[in-house]
Parts: C-alpha cells; sequence; structure tokens
C-alpha cells in the first residue's frame, strides 16, 4: 500500500474524523441510537454530504456514498485497490469497518453485521468494543519492557500499549485478524509491532513479558463457529489454560491482565472453580466476577452479536445452545478479570471475588496496588501487624448512620471515594483507627490508647485486631506506611 496509510491517516484527522469529532457531529441523540446499533438518526445527521458526514456514512455507518462526495485525500481507485471500497456506478461502498478510537488511532476490521445482513464469516474480524475497552482499563500504567497482546483481533490493545511498552509482540489465531490489524496499525502510526500467528501462546515459546493483556474467544458454545469469540475447546477450558500457561511466559514481576468467562455449574461454586485455575500457578492472582447471566440471557447476548436474532436458524441455534447448558449442569455465565502476577514468592496469594459495582477508572492506574494490598495482608503475621504502622487510604470517609440525636449510631461505614469504591461495616474500635492512623506511631499502642478510651481489656483487643484488619488492608481501607 505504500504511504496509503499514512494519508488516510492524514484525510482522517483533517476531516474530524475522530471520537470526539464523531460524537460531536452526530449530537447525542445519533450518537445514543448508535450505541444501540439504530441506525436511521445518524443517517439522518449525515445527510448533507460534507466530508465528516460522507466519511461517518461510509466507514462507520457502512452504506453507499457518491463518489464525488468524497473528500481529497487518498482517490477512490487507491481505495478500490487496496480493497477497503468497491465502486459501482458512481456509489463508493466500504469493504471495511473503519472506526476512531479514544487512543486517537484508528482500528480497521470487518463490517458490523446488523439485523438482515448476510451471516457472518468463520474468519470475521470484529471491531473494538465494550470489552476492549474494559480490558484497556484494566492493565497496569507501569511501564513495560516487552508486552504481549494474545488474541490482538483488529490490534486495539496495541494503540493503548504504544509508548507505554519498548517492544510489542502481537498474536492471532486468524490470518485475516493479522492482516487487518497491521492496517491499523499503520493507519495509527504505529510501526515496529512483532505480529505472529497461532493460537494460545504457541507464536511465543520460550519467550518472556513484563506485561501480557488478552481480550481472548472466550464465548462459551457448543461448538466454534467464529474464531473472534470462540476457540472450539470444550466449555470454559480455553480460559483455564490460558490462565495456567501464562506464568511460564511472565519475566520476573511481570503481570498478566485477561478477560474471561466461566461457568457457574449445579453443585459447585463457581469461586472454587476460578480460584482452582490460579492455585498452582505460582503467581499472585486477581478474579473479579463482574457479572453474571442466566442461560437463556446468554445465548440470546452472543446470538445478537451474530445478528441471528429473526433469522431462520435463530430458534434452532438458540435450543441447541441452551440444550448443551443443560447437560453440562450449567446455572448460569459469569464474565469478568484476571491478572496474574509473578511476584517471586514462594506463598502466592490468590483473591476471588464478585464486585459488580462501579469503579474508577482506569483500574489500571492502581491495579498493583490492590495487588499489593492483598499479599500484604495475607503475608503480615500477627506480631508483625501489630508493629505496623497503619495510615488510613486516601478517599476513605466515614458515615455514621442512626436515629437523629443518638448518643451512638446504628451502623458505622467506612467508604472509598476513589479506587474500587468499596465500602464495609465496621465496628467502633476500627472506626477509631481510621480516626487516629496516619502512618506516625506502631498499631500496638494504638490499641492501648483505644482500649482506655472504651473501657475494653487491651490483651483482649490486640487479640482479636490483626482478624478485624487484616480484610480491611486487603480491601485498600488501610495500607502499612513505609515513611
Amino acid at each position: 500500500m505504500n504511504d496509503l496509510p499514512i494519508r488516510l491517516r492524514e484525510l482522517l484527522l483533517e476531516t474530524g474524523y475522530t471520537i470526539d469529532g464523531v460524537r460531536a457531529r452526530l449530537g447525542d441523540v445519533a450518537a445514543g441510537a448508535l450505541a444501540r446499533e439504530e441506525t436511521v438518526p445518524a443517517l439522518r445527521a449525515t445527510a448533507d454530504g460534507d466530508p465528516l458526514g460522507t466519511l461517518i456514512r461510509l466507514w462507520w455507518l457502512g452504506v453507499p456514498v457518491d463518489g464525488r462526495a468524497m473528500p481529497a485525500g487518498p482517490s477512490v481507485e487507491e481505495l478500490a485497490a487496496a480493497g477497503l471500497v468497491r465502486v459501482e456506478d458512481g456509489r463508493v461502498t466500504s469493504t471495511v469497518h473503519l472506526q476512531p478510537w479514544e487512543t486517537g488511532g484508528h482500528l480497521v476490521s470487518d463490517r458490523k453485521v446488523r439485523p438482515g445482513d448476510p451471516a457472518l464469516r468463520p474468519d470475521h474480524v470484529v471491531g473494538a468494543g465494550g470489552a476492549s475497552a474494559n480490558l484497556a482499563q484494566l492493565a497496569s500504567r507501569r511501564p513495560a519492557g516487552r508486552a504481549l497482546d494474545l488474541g490482538t483481533g483488529c490490534g486495539v490493545q496495541v494503540l493503548h500499549l504504544d509508548g507505554r511498552a519498548e517492544e510489542i509482540t502481537a498474536t492471532d489465531v486468524n490470518p485475516r485478524a493479522l492482516e487487518l490489524a497491521r492496517l491499523s496499525w499503520a493507519i495509527s502510526g504505529i510501526d515496529g509491532v512483532d505480529a505472529r500467528q497461532g493460537s494460545l501462546f504457541e507464536p511465543v515459546e520460550g519467550d518472556r513479558f513484563d506485561l501480557v493483556v488478552s481480550n481472548p474467544p472466550f464465548v462459551i458454545s457448543p461448538a466454534g463457529r467464529f474464531t473472534y469469540r470462540e476457540s472450539g475447546l470444550h466449555a470454559d477450558d480455553f480460559c483455564r489454560e490460558l490462565v495456567r500457561r501464562a506464568p511460564r511466559h511472565l519475566a520476573p514481576g511481570g503481570t498478566c491482565h485477561l478477560l474471561a468467562n466461566w461457568l457457574h455449574v449445579a453443585g459447585e461454586d463457581w469461586r472454587d472453580r476460578v480460584g482452582g485455575w490460579l492455585t498452582g500457578t505460582g503467581c499472585d492472582g486477581w478474579a473479579v466476577q463482574r457479572d453474571v447471566q442466566d442461560p437463556a440471557e446468554y445465548v440470546e447476548l452472543w446470538l445478537r452479536d451474530a445478528a441471528e436474532q429473526g433469522t431462520p436458524r435463530h430458534r434452532e441455534l438458540y435450543d441447541e445452545w441452551l440444550a448443551w447448558f443443560e447437560a453440562e449442569n450449567v446455572t448460569g455465565v459469569g464474565f469478568g478479570w484476571i491478572t496474574l502476577n509473578d511476584s517471586g514468592s514462594l506463598d502466592p496469594v490468590v483473591r476471588v471475588e464478585e464486585y459488580a459495582l462501579p469503579v474508577e477508572l482506569p483500574v489500571g492506574g492502581y491495579v498493583d496496588r490492590v495487588l499489593e494490598a492483598v499479599t500484604t495482608a495475607h503475608r503480615l503475621t500477627d506480631a508483625e501487624l501489630l508493629d505496623a504502622r497503619l495510615a488510613l487510604a486516601d478517599g476513605v470517609v466515614e458515615e455514621r448512620i442512626g436515629p437523629p440525636g443518638a448518643e451512638d449510631p446504628a451502623r458505622i461505614v467506612l467508604r472509598q471515594t476513589a479506587g474500587l469504591c468499596r465500602s464495609v461495616r465496621v465496628g467502633t474500635v476500627e472506626a477509631a483507627l481510621a480516626g487516629v492512623c496516619d502512618g506516625d506511631y506502631p498499631l500496638g499502642p494504638l490499641l492501648a490508647a483505644i482500649a482506655e478510651l472504651t473501657g475494653e481489656d487491651p490483651s483482649d483487643l490486640r487479640a482479636k485486631a490483626p482478624a478485624a484488619l487484616r480484610p480491611l488492608i486487603a480491601e485498600g481501607f488501610f495500607h502499612i506506611s513505609t515513611g
């Protein structure tokens, strides 16, 4: 393509085909409707034939445009020769979906499939969406020497890794995905990415990375129909294998972040299932279930994803999927984050939890502190904790709830106003510590002072304190001061 990607990028930026430019051009109503996959308001908003409106109709909405309305830049003939558009009777139709992304770059994927469109091709390359954004928000912001994007798809995670990692390797099992990803990177001004084809960690056997990110084909279905979302492995085995194999590709201190689905099976706690994946990896692990769907909801979601609702095969596919879930004793499917860290500890810590509430974004800005809090709380002995200097975490506030005028509150709650925004009900001793712990004094003398004020037995208070405080340290309400 020679310099075509560079000239195409210049055209996109000059016309304002960016995230902010498209939103402003469409307006709130049309942009909101488009987020719901309703295109009529956006088509009305771009009917004037101006350069930006023309590019939105061509690249985002996927409708033919008049070749004479195309803005100056790469010619229609050049775009057609590169396989990006086709031309018929003066009308130009895109053959790909070209979307602006929040990093300032642009992503090339196969066109969005909407109800009534032809069925997806098996090697369909999906564009970036909510899951892509979730992974980008989760990944640690620490600079990395070598980074791996496993299952790169249209190449979106590389746009986020660029400038943060010195070397980037990207893999995908789908050759077409790598082809379009390379184009995404070229249009976004990114070069030097080492792109390799293959499944799981096969293309990087023997290599180690400081940071691994993966939005893998985690969809759980009876058969692997589409490479972008299904691996073909049984049930949630692909995500399990990804977790188990990741540690051998982490450099010392390296971190792996991935999105995953896991089954809820009758008679089994899902925490034991996912925790079992992490246990034995030799890494500290943190798994968070952000959502769970019943089998019918899950099937409906992915039938909509492939625009198969209302098609002749819809009922057959729906019934087949539900029957398979029933045979596997599936009661639901969980979705969430998994993070592994090769801390080098001989006593790795695994935390598995459910947390569906809103959190401060990006999680990657504080995910390292979350892991540190979990491991610190686990590894401190009772004696070390009593000798430690605790400090209340930034952004923690106290709420006292009770009848107006009551001498004592009925409930005391500590609430985080930043980070994971957790809240926890505490007793008077923990609340008192929250008021005085500033990292200047060891915990032991503070407990003695609180015992004197409350009339509690000092020995009893010291004996109970570690068990009460350990969860509060693990969840980030307190931290150990080293200053």
